[in-house]
């Protein structure tokens, strides 16, 4: 329950797209023909969508932006779109000397490198406006603080005083300069938080 659940870019695009689609069906217009530009293997997202939406037909195809104008103007309504998201976004975080001279978001843009630099904190890593994932990311966390904590886990081979629990290291959470898999390492013996235990929380897999 207080873990992460990851979803990779393609399941987003695709979930998205689905959720367009359906949007519009609920609207009451007659869809005959949707027209997409790819994201991973055309045909499997073209199949994937044609089971999710039989009576429709799905053209999907790589750079579909630069074949069908209609794609093409979705594109560019697209961008304009999250520009204009970036000028009105509005911080969640307090702190001083937030900007939003964000520069265009790729990876090359040296505005962009520059506001990640100006935005970095060695504990919490970025504002929530950046996907922590997102691989430019990755040189800004060679100096963030490894944190620890107890986990809920516990080991198969667990005896009965709890010996067997584990930490969990929160740089491996997340951070894509890190570790992908969990690294658990002995417990200092401290037991959960007292902020979990005081609320009862507890990781919750199954739900009846």
């Amino acid at each position: 329950m207080l873990k992460k659940s990851k979803v990779n870019l393609n399941e987003i695009s695709h979930n998205s797209a689905m959720g367009l689609v359906r949007k519009v069906l609920d609207m009451g217009v007659l869809l005959a023909e949707v027209y997409i530009d790819t994201v991973g293997d055309p045909e499997k997202y073209r199949i994937k969508l044609t089971e999710k939406f039989p009576g429709i037909k799905f053209v999907v195809a790589k750079k579909a932006d630069s074949l069908y104008p209609v794609v093409s103007g979705a594109s560019i309504v697209a961008k304009v779109t999250r520009d204009r998201a970036l000028r009105n976004w509005v911080f969640d975080e307090t702190a001083l000397n937030m900007h939003m001279k964000t520069g265009s978001g790729y990876p090359g843009d040296p505005d962009t490198k520059q506001w990640l630099e100006d935005h970095k904190h060695p504990v919490f890593g970025f504002p929530t406006l950046v996907r922590f994932s997102w691989g430019t990311c990755t040189p800004f966390f060679k100096d963030a603080v490894e944190v620890t904590w107890e986990t809920d886990e516990v080991d198969e081979d667990a005896t009965n005083n709890g010996s067997a629990k584990r930490q969990v290291k929160l740089s491996s959470l997340g951070f894509t300069g890190f570790k992908r898999k969990t690294e658990e390492i002995e417990s200092s013996g401290k037991g959960r938080c007292k902020f979990f235990q005081a609320r009862k929380l507890e990781l919750v897999r199954k739900f009846q």
